[in-house]
Formats: C-alpha cells, structure tokens, sequence
C-alpha cells in the first residue's frame, strides 16, 4: 500500500551538486543507496542519478519577470512539479531549507485542488526557530512535518513557535565512516611525517571563512598558547592565507575526499563557532578520526558531543581564556579520547533514519 505514495525532493540546487555542501552530500550518499525518493525536481546537473526520475527547472525571462515584478515566487519549479503530478494520486514533498518554497507550494497544491493528496516534509538544517514575523501563517501553519537536526533544536521551536506542523522528526547529520575513520598510531606518525609535522602535536580548525566561523577568535588564542609551547601546530583549512602567525599553517580549500588524511594526522580539533550551529559535520568527521575536540556549547553543538562526554564544550565562546585553558589543558594531558560506535553519526544511519521517516510518514498518509 505504501507504494502507492510518491515521493518528489525539490531542490534548489541541482543534483548531484557538484560543490561542496552538507545536505548536498548527505543526499549523494542516500540517493546512491537504498532510498525512497522518486523524483527529483531541480535545475539539470552535470549528471544523473540512477533509478530516480528527474523535472527539470527551466528559469526563463518569463519566470524572472513574475518573481521580480509580479512577485510570483517559485514558478519555474511550480511548473517543473506540475509535470509530475497525476490528479488522484499522493504525494510526499520535500524541501530542505528552502523556505521561499512553502508558500507557493502550498498556494499551488490549494489551487490545483491536491492539497489533501499532498503531505510537505521541511528539512530544516539550522538550530534556532525561522524568525519570520507570522511565522505560523506564513510557514509553521503550511507544512505537515520538520525535521531537525537535534531535540534540542525542536525544544527550541516547541518554547518560542505557536503554531507548529502536527509532526516532528530528529535526523542527525551523517559522515562516510569509511572514510573518516581513526588510524593506527604508525600510520598517524607517517602522515605526520608526510605533511611535515613530525613529532609535533597537531590541532586543526576546518570551515567556511566567516565571521561567525571563530577562526580570529582562535588566532588570537594561538598566540597566547604558542609564546609557551613550540612543539605544537595549528592547520587552518577553508580559508585563503592571512599574514603569517608563527606556528599556523594556512593550507587553502581541500576538497573534502581529501580531508581524512588531515584530520588523522591531527591530535585535537578546535571548533569555535560564534553562532547558534545546527549540527557541525565537520565536527563530527574529526572526531571519528580520532580527534580530541574543543567546541563552543553553542546551538547543536553540545548536544552533538553528547553534553560534554565526547569533547570538550566552551561554555562561554567569546572567551580567550576558557580556550586557552581548554588547549592547555589538552597539552597537560588532561584529557581522555572517547570511546564510541562507528555507527554515531554515520551516513548509513542517516540513510537508514530517513527511510524510517519517510515510511512513517506514508503509513499516516494512507490511515
């Protein structure tokens, strides 16, 4: 019976993606494994998935002229969904982050007269509640399922939101296990070695080059921690080369199959982020490869590290002292490397948790 719901993602950018993106990449990995998507509504990517139907977005001058002046919002993929409904039949529709889309979504789905054939699954990838002025009317109120990405977030919506979607779900951000994984002692000393670090104790911040992302907050910190230990070295991943600071080593953008090695060849993990993170993926790849982590209990985070039994959380982010006694702290040794399963936050569970959700979905719809 349940075969009988379709399920439809519409994606803002086209996929596969061919750049760097966290839910981009979460889907690569689910829609190359056992999925239930059915159709994929977005621009047309370099290449296909198999076993997945495609409508493509054509954005015309036409679709351009209707958003700008008409304030017609979406209408090129309203037209490539069009194309892939058939009067009668049920639908489960996804959407990932892309609020824009709700609204003439549902305006469509209410016009078409569809709309009880039609069951909106928003995937939300941030942490605190979308702060839009009648949120509920406008959003909340016009979808019938969130995802977030940790119970803490829905806690979050559940206090400040007062019209919410009548189902939640939780879905843990997941990493390809197999490929950031912890390596032997030899084989951490060998790439050490071929990075030319040698016997140095390693620590490593990878992200975007933002503000928020705490890289200067962290610099600020080297220097303090660095005036007394010189046996130790910081590798900066994802931004472009700044002026030179004794003992950091500004490595540029690496692509991510090719940042396990990085990660191994690191001792300890340093994730300041300034801001209320949804989840932390890169977190979660360092610690699998056996990194000691230091993170701000900011949003997502603490949660992710399990309150503190998987790392080390910064209470107060802004502080230089709080991280500088965190790194010294680590240096003394007065830490321990937790012990988990391969399984935590891995891309086979998330895949897994998904078709649960989706499963679960269309069990309600068919009652």
């Amino acid at each position: 019976m349940n075969n009988s719901v379709k399920v439809i993602l519409i994606s803002q950018v086209p996929l596969p993606f061919s750049k760097i993106g966290s839910w981009t990449t979460l889907y690569k990995n689910y829609l190359e494994d056992h999925n239930q998507i059915d159709y994929i509504v977005c621009c047309k990517p370099e290449k296909l998935f198999d076993e997945v139907q495609y409508s493509f977005v054509n954005l015309t001058i036409w679709n351009k002229i209707q958003s700008k002046i008409l304030k017609k919002k979406k209408t090129e993929y309203i037209q490539a969904l069009d194309k892939l409904i058939v009067p009668g039949e049920k639908y489960i529709i996804q959407i990932v982050d892309n609020y824009g889309m709700v609204k003439p979504l549902r305006d469509y789905l209410v016009l078409k007269g569809i709309s009880e054939n039609c069951y909106i699954q928003f995937f939300y990838h941030g942490f605190l509640p979308y702060p839009q002025l009648n949120s509920g009317s406008n959003f909340y109120g016009l979808i019938n399922e969130l995802t977030l990405l940790t119970k803490d977030s829905y806690q979050k919506h559940v206090k400040n939101i007062d019209i919410l979607p009548d189902h939640f779900s939780v879905l843990h951000n997941g990493i390809d296990t197999g490929k950031f994984k912890k390596v032997s002692a030899s084989r951490k000393k060998e790439l050490k070695q071929e990075f030319g670090l040698n016997d140095k104790r390693v620590f490593i911040w990878c992200s975007q080059d933002k503000p928020k992302k705490g890289l200067d907050l962290i610099l600020d910190v080297w220097k303090k921690v660095y005036i007394k230990q010189k046996d130790i070295v910081l590798l900066v991943i994802g931004c472009d080369p700044r002026e030179e600071t004794s003992g950091v080593v500004f490595l540029g953008k690496i692509p991510n199959d090719k940042l396990p090695k990085y990660y191994q060849a690191s001792d300890c993990y340093l994730f300041p982020t300034l801001y209320q993170e949804g989840f932390g993926l890169s977190l979660v790849e360092a610690l699998h490869c056996g990194n000691y982590c230091i993170a701000s209990a900011l949003g997502g985070v603490p949660e992710v590290l399990q309150y503190g039994e998987l790392g080390k959380l910064i209470e107060n982010p802004n502080s230089i002292l709080e991280w500088e006694n965190a790194i010294n702290d680590f240096l003394n040794g007065n830490f321990e490397i937790p012990e988990f399963s391969s399984e935590l936050y891995s891309s086979k569970k998330w895949n897994a948790e998904m078709n649960e959700i989706i499963i679960n979905a269309k069990k309600r719809f068919n009652q």
